[in-house]
């Protein structure tokens, strides 16, 4: 495939877990805990007015399912700040000098101050009902084979709690997770095509373990890939941890997005009607289609 024809467009986020001593606004260490937990919490999502008087509208809305979040708790790597009883200590020196380092490397605009924001969470993985972040790095340059990407952002930020279960009714949390120094690394949309979005991710994977603080293993670093073409929309997949497939994954969303614009222009050109089958998902359960049905949208099957 053309890929510059295409009009594609790639960008990547890459999460990246540090191996320091301590969590990152805490004392905890950063091991995870394989035994069975000590206690639990649970805890349910109420949402607030925030500093503008308004309450955040995902807030209520996620509010409304009343689902219940439970948290593992263990005594020897959780403490008060984990479950939101303690305010977060300073942030780990450890792990703001392993980001600054990867800033440095790829000659990133620091910051003369460095602030902690707060990025709103509502699925339950972080008890605090948001996620710490601080901006560590801007405008950075990566030099690659096949062209120089620039690095958007540089972040350090708190890793969420691992899923341990999932209903309708309640999420189950591990806390040990909660915590661990996470780098997150953005790209801009400059990447060429799959096999040098391959690249970006290996050289970026490379220099982060280079700083000797790079958590290893399964579930330690994963990319975020956003992936459009002309006609398509941007589609974001998350949680991709096979940085050696990534040039497949791409190739075959592009794939994917390019069938489906194609369908669309057959459609159009041979003026195809398809059966209305909209009475089959009045009682679906996936968020998608319930939301374009009540907002008088249809559901059509073509053969």
């Amino acid at each position: 495939m053309d890929y510059e024809e295409l009009g594609f467009k790639c960008g990547i986020e890459i999460h990246q877990q540090l191996n320091t001593e301590e969590k990152l606004f805490c004392n905890c260490p950063v091991e995870l805990e394989d035994e069975a937990a000590d206690a639990n919490v649970e805890r349910y999502l109420r949402a607030v007015a925030g500093e503008s008087g308004e309450k955040d509208e995902a807030a209520e809305q996620a509010a409304r399912r009343s689902q219940k979040f439970v948290y593992n708790y263990y005594r020897r790597n959780n403490c008060l700040v984990e479950i939101d009883e303690e305010p977060p200590h300073s942030m780990d020196k450890e792990a703001l000098e392993t980001a600054l380092t990867f800033a440095r490397m790829v000659d990133a605009n620091i910051p003369a101050e460095i602030q902690v924001m707060r990025k709103m969470v509502v699925d339950g993985s972080n008890t605090s009902g948001f996620q710490r972040t601080a901006m560590v790095g801007l405008d950075g340059k990566l030099e690659t084979d096949s062209g120089k990407v620039t690095i958007d952002d540089i972040e350090l930020e708190e890793e969420s709690a691992g899923v341990h279960e999932r209903t309708q009714e309640k999420a189950v949390y591990d806390l040990n997770r909660l915590g661990v120094p996470l780098v997150e690394v953005g790209t801009d949309a400059s990447i060429k095509n799959p096999e040098h979005a391959r690249e970006v991710a290996e050289e970026i994977g490379m220099l982060l373990r280079s700083t000797g603080k790079a958590r290893r293993g399964l579930g330690t670093i994963r990319q975020d890939v956003n992936v459009s073409i002309d006609g398509g929309s941007r589609v974001e997949i998350k949680g991709f941890q096979d940085v050696e497939n990534i040039d497949k994954l791409i190739e075959l969303e592009v794939k994917r997005q390019k069938n489906l614009i194609e369908l669309g222009e057959n459609i159009e050109k041979e003026e195809i009607v398809g059966d209305n089958v909209t009475h089959h998902f009045e009682e679906t359960d996936n968020h998608i289609v319930s939301t374009v049905l009540e907002n008088d949208g249809a559901v059509y099957a073509l053969k």
